[in-house]
Order: structure tokens, then sequence, then C-alpha cells
């Protein structure tokens, strides 16, 4: 069997994908080994999940992520957010292991993602933009090849593959192939893939484009409550009300750096606006977004 991330010893049990779709006050069992289930007091605060010191990334004389220092705490529902190229998906490509950085460091569950870059993959779920999937496979087959590439055990690709493909609406289009698929369905077909082997920390990449209401549903849904077992999740994406609902804290880049990060409140009095003010309006003063109304000067 291909080593997985629990390649050291038996998988410890894990979280059941019916407790994602149990009713909102159900309580969900924290993730063995996690803080909340194992720190006795007075014991230090576990690492953070995602670390980055002075983060930078270039591209030639484009300068794509400039310094960004963040620290995303363990079993965090965070936001990331920012204008079109302010950085967003180079950081999370560097988070993931799939772009090296240019200066600055980045350790997401503890691991420095240029010195254990196989293990970082090992431990995250990766929903990317750009949807580079298999799309020769089937929705079935894809999963089974993602749960066996991180070692889960047989009869959990099985059970999992099963659950996940009902909650999101794929059942009946599972042993279709990939390439078929429309892209909100092959959005959540790369959503199961990305949760199959129970990652510590998911990163999103705009989950919810081209994907319908009813299935963004779903899709909140299940986020919202993997928060509750102690997954982080790292959440990039322009629907600003869905980030200020789901959200316990919200970073906010621009042109590559950092212009603010931390609970909203704290954002809100960080951009000099008082309580109650919308993230989108702290979104847009703290990019200093221009104050433009919408018109055509040929359809006056």
């Amino acid at each position: 069997m291909i080593p997985g991330r629990y390649c050291h010893g038996a998988h410890p049990p894990a979280v059941p994908l019916s407790a994602l779709t149990r009713a909102p006050n159900a309580v969900v069992a924290a993730r063995p080994g996690s803080s909340e289930s194992t720190a006795p007091s007075g014991r230090l605060p576990p690492p953070p999940a995602i670390e980055t010191v002075a983060l930078t990334r270039a591209f030639g004389d484009f300068t794509a992520v400039d310094g960004l220092t963040l620290r995303v705490p363990k079993g965090a529902f965070y936001g990331f957010l920012g204008p079109n190229g302010s950085g967003k998906t180079t950081t999370i490509k560097i988070l993931a292991g799939l772009l090296r950085p240019t200066g600055g460091t980045a350790r997401v569950a503890g691991l420095d993602v240029v010195e254990h870059p196989l293990e970082v993959k090992r431990r995250i779920g990766l929903l990317s933009e750009d949807l580079t999937l298999y799309e020769r496979l089937t929705g079935r087959e894809m999963l089974e090849f993602s749960g066996r590439l991180h070692g889960v055990p047989q009869d959990e690709i099985r059970n999992r593959s099963d659950e996940l493909l009902d909650l999101l609406d794929l059942e009946e289009r599972a042993d279709e192939m990939v390439v078929d698929y429309s892209q909100g369905m092959k959005k959540k077909a790369s959503l199961a893939a990305a949760l199959l082997h129970d990652p510590e920390v998911l990163l999103l990449d705009e989950p919810f484009n081209g994907v319908d209401p009813v299935s963004a549903r779903v899709i909140k849904s299940i986020l919202q409550k993997l928060s509750k077992t102690q997954t982080t999740v790292f959440l990039s994406s322009h629907v600003l009300e869905v980030v200020e609902r789901l959200c316990t804290e919200v970073a906010v880049i621009h042109r590559g750096k950092l212009v603010g990060a931390g609970p909203l409140d704290e954002l809100r009095a960080s951009a000099s606006l008082g309580g109650g003010t919308s993230l989108e309006e702290v979104f847009l003063k703290l990019v200093d977004a221009p104050d433009r109304e919408g018109g055509l000067s040929w359809k006056r």
C-alpha cells in the first residue's frame, strides 16, 4: 500500500462523514489527538495549522506575494481575501507544496513546505481553482485513486466515497467519466477527493465558483461542520457574504501584501469602521478601492 498520512502506525478512528450532516446543534467528536480531546491544563497550545513568515514569491520582476506573515490557529475557519491578482492563488499553491517560495518560510501542520513537501501533501486536502483532474477516470474511480494515494484502507475508501458522492449529489453520475461532468460537478468531485483522506488542513481556492445554489448550500454545511472536528479550513473566495457568515478570522491581501488580519471586529477597527459594518465595506476600505458608480456614457 502507498504510505499515507498515518504511515508509521495504524489509522486512528476517523470522524465519520455522516457527522458532517448532523443537526446544527449536534456534538461532533474532536479529531483523535486534537487539543480539544487531549491537552491537559497548563500544556502549551498546539502549533498553528498554517504559519508564514515574510513569505515571498517573485516571477521575474513581478512580486506576487510580498513578505506575507500569517498565523492560522488549528481548527480555525480562515478566510483569505483579496482582489484579482493579489496573490491568493500563489499563496495557496505555496502552502500546498506546488510552488516554491523565493523568500521567507511557510509551515503547514507544523511542517516546512520546502523541506517536507510530500508529508505536507499527505496532511492537506486541496481544492484548486484550476481543477486539474483525472478526467479519463469516472468520479468513483477518481475518489478511489485519491484514497489509495493517501493510504486509506480499501473498505474506508468505499464507504467514504459512497457517502461523499451522495452528500454532493454525484451518486447518479458516479460511474461516468469526469471529462463529461459540468464545471460545477467537477468542483464537487474535486472537493470529495480533497475530503476523502480526512485531512488536517483543507485549502480551498474559490470553492463556490460555478456551483449551483443547492450544491453551494451543501458545501457550506459540510465546511461549517468540518471546523468542529478540528480540521482547519483555509478559504479563498470572492463571495464575501459566505466568508462573513462562516469564517472565524479573515486576512486581506492586496498587491501581494497583507493589509489586515484577525476577527472581523479587529478588521473593522483597523479600517476605522464601526461595529456592524459589513465585511464587504471593510474589504473595500482595506484595499483602498475607488468609489466609482456604475454606468455607461453611451447609455444615458
